[in-house]
């Protein structure tokens, strides 16, 4: 067989390789393997993947190139330190979390010596420095840098907070011997988020770091385009089809964690109460919920004896859990755990009504993201695309109007990415954009 393009995800644990063609278009199979990081050579995982899929399909696969995403060094730890904790600090961490990095420290304000010992614990790949609108206060992220670049000389770092600390930082930096990449504040004025230049940085940055893992290099060489962290690829995918059909958030439930990306400017209605600014496409990550990795952390936020009152045995189904359960047992287990993992993940990145009382008496206002003008909920991941019950575990958290949380209302409609390929698209479409489309609709079965 001939595949136009093989898209490699290559995972912490898993490596999946998903072939396409063109003429015709269509998702032609996937195969996957075990990521091969500790054997020495993710070239390892990766090849055994393309093996599997020539077993799949039934006969030897040739492909014209090969794009990937990944996450096989661990994914792009990253320490970010802002001003106030609301605004600038809030502001960066949304373009880590956009660009598919993963937080291990933030702060607000000066650093204290035991911040910048955490620091150093974290072993970042990249800090991320800002603070202060563009002509307002100067002094912190200064200090902050200098800081942090006296602790911290070999780690790349972006400043993004205020204009006016640009030549003072890139001073500082040379003096100091560190690598400082300068771009646009991502809270440049009250009330306004501009987080977009600093993703495009770190994935850039995520490029030249992810080559760092054993055999990454080489992949490197075999690849056309960037290599995107997964979590990037997914929000990319998602952009693509809000551009197609709107506003939508998209729940990815892995093993590890849940994953919530949603691309909305929310309703008019709730606009006109909110009181700080959110992006248009935002992401949270929720290391706690996943169901077989973080199995525990779920289990714990549930309550062992809520679980046990519904599954007798649920003790033992925690023990034996799997990657992929097998038995109705096993399976009516997991959906339980997913349902909390989605209804968890949509608690902490759904903002909410919230009444404030005063001398002029009651005033409600919104804090938050507002998800309320979502048209469409998409289930993506290794638990949302293989489930049975999947497409009500989503449909269950749809709230009435009268919710003064702002999820998702019940008109929103259910789609499954059921051939599990979104991340593979979001990497597809910054070659191929129609082609990923097309394909998204092929994978979730159109939409109207």
């Amino acid at each position: 067989m001939k595949a136009d393009v093989l898209v490699a995800e290559i995972g912490s644990t898993t490596t999946v390789v998903n072939a396409f063609t063109f003429d015709p278009l269509r998702f032609a199979g996937q195969g996957q393997a075990a990521t091969s990081v500790l054997a020495g050579d993710v070239r390892v995982g990766l090849r055994n993947a393309v093996a599997d899929l020539e077993r799949n399909l039934g006969e030897p696969v040739e492909w014209g190139e090969m794009l990937a995403a990944s996450s096989a060094a661990g994914g792009l730890k990253m320490c970010v330190h802002g001003l106030v904790y609301d605004m600038t600090v809030r502001a960066a961490k949304e373009a880590a979390l956009g660009a598919g990095a993963v937080l291990k420290f933030v702060t607000a304000g000066k650093l204290m010596r035991t911040d910048i010992a955490r620091v150093r614990e974290q072993k970042p790949n990249i800090i991320l420095v800002a603070g202060g609108v563009d002509y307002g206060e100067r002094e912190t992220a200064v200090y902050n840098f200098e800081k942090l670049a006296d602790a911290c000389p070999d780690v790349p770092f972006i400043y993004a907070g205020n204009i006016q600390n640009r030549e003072e930082i890139a001073l500082i930096a040379a003096e100091k011997g560190v690598k400082v990449t300068i771009a646009e504040n991502v809270y440049p004025s009250v009330d306004v988020l501009n987080v977009e230049p600093t993703r495009a940085i770190i994935q850039d940055v995520f490029e030249e770091h992810i080559v760092h893992a054993p055999g990454m290099a080489e992949i490197r060489q075999m690849v056309r385009g960037r290599i995107m962290p997964t979590p990037g690829a997914v929000m990319a995918a998602a952009k693509l089809l809000y551009d197609e059909i709107g506003d939508l958030a998209v729940f990815d439930v892995g093993g590890a964690t849940t994953d919530l990306h949603s691309v909305t400017e929310g309703s008019t209605e709730i606009s006109e109460l909110a009181i700080s600014p959110e992006p248009m496409a935002k992401r949270t990550v929720e290391g706690d919920l996943g169901v077989y990795v973080n199995i525990a952390h779920i289990v714990e936020k549930i309550g062992l004896a809520e679980l046990e009152r519904e599954f007798p045995n649920a003790a033992e189904l925690i023990a034996a859990a799997k990657p992929i359960p097998e038995t109705d047992a096993e399976i009516r287990f997991i959906e339980r755990l997913t349902a909390a993992a989605v209804s968890g993940a949509l608690e902490r990145h759904a903002g909410r009504l919230v009444d404030f009382y005063g001398p002029a008496g009651k005033k409600t206002v919104a804090l938050g993201k507002d998800l309320t003008a979502v048209k469409y909920i998409v289930g993506t991941g290794g638990a949302l695309t293989r489930l049975p019950n999947r497409v009500n575990i989503l449909k269950n958290m749809l709230e009435p109007r009268s919710s003064p949380r702002l999820g998702p209302r019940t008109h929103a409609r259910v789609l499954i990415d059921n051939s599990y390929i979104m991340a593979s698209l979001g990497v597809l479409s910054a070659a191929y954009g129609d082609k990923a489309l097309e394909l998204m609709k092929q994978s979730i079965g159109g939409f109207s």
